[in-house]
């Protein structure tokens, strides 16, 4: 699975994952993808068949069920909690653990198509 983290996120959580063998962009690095409404975020992540990462559920959640109702598949969204994953420095382990055991009892690029998940911690 492939995945886009929205604009909550730091690139550092990106990098990470990359050097874990996945392939994750976000929207603060993308040039094209930055300051874009969330439709627009979704479409370029279905064009890059990409799961969206993000906290912004009321938004998301909307964009997802107009897209089943009218037929048009997304890549899946994976939504967070800032009570569950703090964006702090000390927290980025913890969040790209998470995003690490989800993507890899996940693997296939189509594993979310159309669907809504929300991401847990790691137990340890």
């Amino acid at each position: 699975m492939r995945l886009l983290l929205d604009e909550h996120y730091s690139p550092r959580v990106a990098d990470r994952l990359r050097r874990l063998g996945h392939d994750v962009t976000t929207v603060r690095e993308s040039t094209d993808v930055g300051g874009l409404p969330d439709a627009d975020v979704l479409e370029v992540a279905v064009v890059q068949r990409r799961a969206v990462v993000t906290e912004n559920v009321a938004d998301f959640v909307a964009l997802h069920r107009a897209r089943v109702v009218a037929g048009r598949r997304h890549f899946g969204l994976i939504f967070t909690s800032p009570r569950r994953f703090p964006r702090t420095t000390p927290s980025i382990g913890r969040f790209v653990a998470a995003l690490d055991a989800f993507l890899s009892a996940h693997p296939s690029e189509e594993a979310l198509v159309d669907q809504a998940w929300w991401l847990d911690p790691v137990s340890r």
